[in-house]
This record gives C-alpha cells, structure tokens and sequence, in this order.
C-alpha cells in the first residue's frame, strides 16, 4: 500500500467519480482506475461502488475513509515540520492593506520582494480594501494579516500593533479663504461649511474626522472621496475643496501647490495598525510574514 494510492482513493471520492478526480490529480483515468483497483487487490476488498453512475465508497470504503485521510493528514504535517525546520515555507498568505496605508514611512513593494526571496516556494496575496472590510475578513479568514486604519476600537478576535499615529491636516490651494497671514493651523469649525475631499467611510481617517466633526455639533460636507490620498491632493490642487489628509509631524509630501494646516481644536489623530486574529495566524507561512512585518514596521506610541 502506497500513500499515493491513499490519496487516490480520497480523491475520487471527494470528486464522486474518476473522471474528475483524474482531472484534478493530473493523471489518465485508466491510469487512476488501475492505481485504485491495485489498492483494493492488496487489501483484498472492494473500496468503490462503481455499479451506479457515480462512484461510491463501499461499506469497507467507508469504514477505511477516515483512517485514509487521517494518514494523509499525518504525511502533509510531516512535510510541513520538516519546511519549517529547513525554512522552507510553502502555501499562501494573504496581506491586506488600506490605499495610501504606508506611502510614506514603508516601501512595501521592497518588503514582500525581501520576503519572497527569503520563501520563494511561498505565494503572497496583496489586496487592498477598506479598514472595515479587512476587519471582517481577518475574522473570517479571507485575509491573514492587514494594514488597516482602525474605524473604532478592536473588534473581538482582533489584535493590533500601531505603526503610524498621524495628525490630520487640511490641505488647500493657493488663495484659499483658510490661508491668511501668519496662519499655521485651522480649527475643525472653520470646516464646517466647506466641501471635503476625503478617504471613503470604512477608513480610518474618515471615521476621525466623522467623529470629531459630531461632538463639534455638525456633519462633514464630503463633496469628493477617493481611495488614494495622492487623488485627494489632486482634486484639492484645482480648487474643489479642501482635502482631510494625515501627515507626521514635519508634514506630509504633497508636492505641487498645496499648503497643508494642521487641524485643531480639537487636534485629530488618524492610526495606522497591523491587525491579525488574536489567537495568532493559523498557517506557517503567516506566522513568517507577522513575524517579519513586526520586525520591519516601526512602533508608535498610541498619543
């Protein structure tokens, strides 16, 4: 008896015939039959039920099912400890991440060629979506780990790290009615009548500003959103509104024309977090990535 043989066997009973299983086991189906009656004359009883048009396990199948899988289930652990050991990872992990997350405090392409160079039998999922989203699917199980900025506090289930603590500033075209002599910030009311340009809900930043702008007793006119904030600086460089962007402490790197002023009274912080399941990534290949992305994001203090 064969481990191959085994594997045969589970096969074509998951697809329910050999027509299928054949296909998705890369062999001829007279080829798959002969392996399958082969392990049957060694153990001496029929293990498929062929008689109908799709195939069945037997009651000496069924019985020797679990025992089948079970003994797969044991090879591919062994296969995985021994990756492990060598650093060989296999599989696939998944990174989400909200637009604009790292622009500018984490080459991200940089990151996963390093990493992929390290595991080069490992495939890396990159996918973009909004905070809220990637939240449910790290509960889920769709993503492995995210770059999300948090529109609330953790849900249950979640962990996060937080790699970038960024005031919010408004940033606005020359001859702007906000810009005048001397002016170094803009309180949150003098916003209240003005068209925002802003990242979608379901991100971070847009839950701040939300947040602030109702306990200062009004809601924010968000004339445009997009995803990019370097879309949001375009669309404020022409004049349509002013754009509710993060930037560190010296200020963020715009480019073009705009002048960006910090928002006060009150002064709005917008995070940037790596999240992952609480009871830690279920995979090797996930754990290799947390643990690495935890090594390259910097770690700043919640303020």
């Amino acid at each position: 008896m064969e481990l191959r043989q085994l594997r045969y066997f589970v096969t074509v009973v998951d697809e329910g015939g050999f027509t299928h299983a054949a296909a998705r086991l890369h062999l001829s189906q007279p080829g798959l039959s002969a392996q399958i009656r082969q392990l049957e004359k060694e153990l001496g009883q029929p293990l498929l039920d062929r008689s109908n048009r799709s195939v069945t396990p037997t009651e000496v199948g069924r019985a020797v099912l679990p025992y089948a899988r079970a003994a797969l289930a044991a090879a591919d652990a062994v296969r995985q400890t021994v990756d492990e050991h060598t650093g060989l990872l296999r599989g696939r992990v998944t990174l989400g991440m909200v637009s604009g997350a790292t622009s500018h405090a984490f080459d991200v392409a940089s990151f996963l060629a390093d990493f992929h160079g390290s595991f080069p039998a490992l495939e890396i999922a990159l996918t973009e979506d909004t905070s809220e989203r990637m939240q449910a699917a790290l509960l889920s199980g769709e993503i492995d780990i995210a770059l999300l900025g948090p529109p609330g506090e953790a849900p249950q289930g979640l962990s996060y790290r937080t790699v970038i603590d960024a005031a919010l500033a408004a940033a606005v075209a020359p001859g702007d009615p906000l810009l005048g002599p001397d002016r170094t910030s803009v309180p949150l009311a003098d916003l209240r009548d003005r068209p925002l340009i802003c990242l979608p809900r379901g991100t971070g930043v847009r839950a701040a500003l939300e947040r602030a702008c109702a306990q200062a007793g009004f809601r924010p006119h968000v004339a445009f959103e997009a995803a990019a904030p370097h879309v949001l600086a375009q669309l404020a460089a022409r004049g349509l509104g002013v754009a509710v962007l993060p930037f560190g402490e010296e200020g963020p790197d715009l480019g073009g024309p705009l002048t960006t002023l910090p928002i006060v009274e009150p002064r709005i912080r917008a995070r940037i977090v790596l999240a992952w399941p609480s009871t830690g990534p279920t995979s090797p290949a996930a754990q290799a990535l947390l643990h690495r992305l935890r090594e390259a994001l910097p770690k700043a203090p919640v303020r």
